[in-house]
C-alpha cells in the first residue's frame, strides 16, 4: 500500500509515506489504490481508497490537507486541514494535519525540519522544478519556522526515471546542462528530474546525508506506481504524504 522513507524513521512522531498502486478498490485502468479525484475513476472507490490509505498511517481523511495542483510555483501555508486550488506545494507547522501531493510521473518531495517541527509537501513536476519550487518552499518554511538546511531531513520520491523522460526543446532550455543531455537516437532531450530536485535541496545548506532519493520509477516499475506517461493519460494518481501526530 505505501513505502517509507528511511530518513524519516528516526523521528517518533513525524509520518511520511508514498503510496503504490496496491490495496485499494478501483478497477482496471486505476487499479487499485487510485488516489487522485481528478481521474476517471469513481469517486466512492477514490474515497475508500483514501480512507485506506490514511487510516494504515493512523490518520483520517479529514486530517488530510491537499491542493488541486496547477504546475506552478505557489506555496500554501496550511492552518487547517482541507482543499485549496492553485498550490503545487504545502507547508505547516500545525500538528496532526497531513499534507498530501498528487503525482503520477511528477516529483514528490518531502520535507522535515526536525528543529522547528515543521513540514512541507512538495509536487514538482516539470514546469514547478524548472520554476525552483522546492527552492521557494524551503524559503517560505524559513520565513514562516524560521527553518534552516542543517535541521532539515527530506525526500525526493518516485517519478518518471531520466531514461524515459524524453522532451523536447522548448522544455529542455529550462533546466541546466547538469540535469539534461540530449540523445541523438530519440533525437529528444532527456531530464533528470530527481538530480535537478536534489539540487535545490543541497543549494538549502540541506546535508547530503539527510537527503533520501527514491531509487524507483514510475515507468520502469510501473507495476508498482502508477505513470501517467506509459499509460497514456489514463491511470490513478499516488499520494505523498508528511506529517506530525500531536504529541500524548
Amino acid at each position: 500500500m505505501y513505502r517509507q522513507p528511511s530518513i524519516f524513521r528516526r523521528f517518533p512522531r513525524l509520518v511520511a509515506a508514498e503510496s503504490t498502486r496496491h490495496g485499494g478498490v478501483s478497477p482496471a485502468p486505476y487499479d487499485s489504490l487510485n488516489l487522485g479525484k481528478n481521474t476517471g475513476d469513481d469517486p466512492a472507490n477514490v474515497a475508500e481508497n483514501r480512507r485506506r490509505f490514511c487510516a494504515a498511517l493512523g490518520f483520517s481523511t479529514e486530517q488530510m490537507a491537499w491542493s488541486m495542483q496547477v504546475h506552478a510555483d505557489q506555496v500554501l501555508l496550511v492552518t487547517e486541514a482541507g482543499g485549496a486550488e492553485g498550490y503545487d506545494a504545502l507547508i505547516t507547522g500545525q500538528p496532526g494535519i497531513l499534507l498530501a501531493v498528487s503525482v503520477a510521473d511528477c516529483t514528490p518531495v518531502l520535507i522535515f525540519d526536525s528543529k522547528n517541527e515543521a513540514v512541507g509537501a512538495v509536487h514538482a513536476g516539470w514546469p514547478g522544478t524548472a520554476a525552483r519550487l522546492v527552492e521557494k518552499t524551503l524559503q517560505r518554511m524559513a520565513e514562516a519556522f524560521g527553518t534552516e538546511g542543517r535541521d532539515c531531513y527530506t525526500y525526493v520520491g518516485t517519478c518518471i526515471d531520466e531514461c524515459s523522460f524524453e522532451v523536447g526543446e522548448e522544455v529542455a532550455f529550462r533546466f541546466d546542462t547538469a540535469f539534461k543531455w540530449y540523445d541523438a537516437t530519440r533525437g529528444k532531450f532527456m531530464v533528470d528530474l530527481k538530480k535537478a530536485n536534489t539540487a535545490q535541496l543541497q543549494a538549502f545548506g540541506i546535508p547530503d546525508d539527510q537527503i533520501e532519493i527514491s531509487p524507483y520509477s514510475t515507468v520502469l516499475d510501473n507495476v508498482d506506481y502508477f505513470s501517467h506517461r506509459k499509460e497514456k493519460g489514463t491511470t490513478g494518481r499516488m499520494l505523498a504524504v508528511i506529517g506530525l501526530r500531536i504529541a500524548d
